[in-house]
């Protein structure tokens, strides 16, 4: 699921990597870099020093450090959306799609401790204001997902929202960023899917519906 956690970094003395690959070992690197629980700032000059290259040979790859997260958040898009499709195309009951894509939410970011940096904004902080417009799309298409999800679960049971799905969905969102922050903020050592089944045993019926 995740190529670039799977992709090492080459060292000096190998082949020199083409240039779709070197891509990738700079998005991974940074990646890696980003796994800092100490959260320090990332600069081109590291993330070169790291990779073992000059910064110029970054460049050649992305015109900015900016381009450089938008690889990142294109790689979360891309795996995430392609896995709530699956969900979503699934032939399991809506509720337990919703539950499902609830837990990839969460598993994704423990799996992936330096995307969670940038799933909650944290890492783009002082980067370019395109970044956390793209963020903030981002968590908005996950709520639309989990949204229409919700409803879906309505016609399948026959059943009517606690409240209107805009907010059940807003109220299960907030607990899945809520979850990446605490990950974030612990250091890492607090998993976001930990104790998730006795957690949707409250948010479950906070969420879901009530029969007619």
């Amino acid at each position: 699921m995740n190529e670039l956690r799977d992709t090492t970094v080459e060292k000096s003395k190998a082949p020199r990597p083409a240039k779709g690959e070197r891509r990738v070992q700079i998005l991974q690197t940074l990646a890696h870099m980003l796994e800092n629980p100490a959260g320090d700032k990332i600069t081109t000059a590291g993330l070169a020093k790291s990779l073992g290259v000059s910064e110029a040979a970054l460049y050649r790859h992305f015109a900015s450090k900016a381009q450089m997260f938008e690889g990142l958040i294109e790689f979360i898009e891309s795996s995430l959306f392609g896995l709530l499709n699956q969900i979503a195309a699934s032939d399991a009951p809506a509720e337990q799609q919703l539950k499902k894509m609830v837990q990839v939410l969460l598993v994704f970011a423990h799996k992936n401790p330096g995307m969670a940096r940038v799933m909650i904004g944290d890492a783009l902080i002082n980067e370019h204001e395109r970044l956390q417009q793209r963020i903030t799309q981002f968590i908005e298409r996950v709520a639309a997902t989990l949204k229409q999800t919700l409803r879906n679960v309505a016609i399948e049971t026959d059943s009517q929202p606690v409240t209107d799905v805009g907010t059940c969905s807003e109220v299960l969102m907030s607990w899945i960023v809520g979850r990446w922050h605490a990950f974030v903020r612990s250091g890492f050592k607090r998993a976001p899917d930990d104790n998730l089944e006795a957690a949707w045993l409250v948010l479950g019926p906070a969420v879901l519906f009530v029969a007619h």
